[in-house]
């Protein structure tokens, strides 16, 4: 049998009118579950310092890792950049992360296939480097058709993403310099 008088009293206008909060503003208006919710992230491990995915801006994020699993991402406010604020692709980092669609594995396609497969890293960085070395073999020009001494290729080309930071671009730029490419661009400056 319900208890009338418990169920009465635990009314939040009831609470409002006899208790200390005539407003309804804080304890009037909270029920016992709302009181017993806490932040997922005061549960967190661990915070870790990152910097947001999407694009060149660069806003600062607070990762809070549980059982070294994602569990929220928020925007840091000692970011210079952001100052605590997110996009809303910045602020839907986490589903990004934990995404039962995010693909994990090195997928390939072959030339005229119809189906994707897995590779291994190893695998897949030794294909590319091959390609590389092959390109840069067939489409190297030591002089021009002017005679003008060139030492370059035109079969590669670079363009770096923009939520690279800076220390990665200048190895991308560094790396594709020394083996002959000329073409080197980053989003960023777009």
């Amino acid at each position: 049998m319900v208890d009338v008088r418990k169920t009465f009293l635990s009314w939040p206008v009831v609470r409002q009118l006899t208790g200390d909060d005539p407003l309804g503003r804080g304890k009037a208006a909270q029920s016992a579950h709302t009181a017993a919710l806490q932040p997922r992230t005061s549960t967190a491990d661990r915070v870790v310092d990152s910097i947001c995915p999407f694009c060149a801006v660069g806003c600062g994020q607070k990762v809070y890792v549980k059982d070294e699993k994602v569990i929220q991402i928020e925007g840091d406010p000692n970011s210079p950049v952001s100052r605590g604020r997110l996009c809303p692709k910045g602020s839907a980092s986490e589903q990004l992360v934990n995404s039962p669609g995010r693909v994990t594995k090195v997928r390939y396609r072959r030339p005229f296939g119809t189906d994707w497969e897995d590779l291994d890293l190893d695998q897949a960085v030794d294909m590319i480097v091959d390609r590389i070395v092959d390109t840069r073999a067939r489409t190297w020009e030591d002089i021009d058709a002017n005679g003008h001494r060139t030492r370059r290729t035109l079969g590669l080309a670079s363009l770096g993403g923009a939520t690279l930071d800076n220390e990665e671009n200048y190895l991308i730029k560094k790396l594709f310099t020394a083996i002959g490419a000329v073409q080197i661009e980053n989003q960023a400056r777009i």
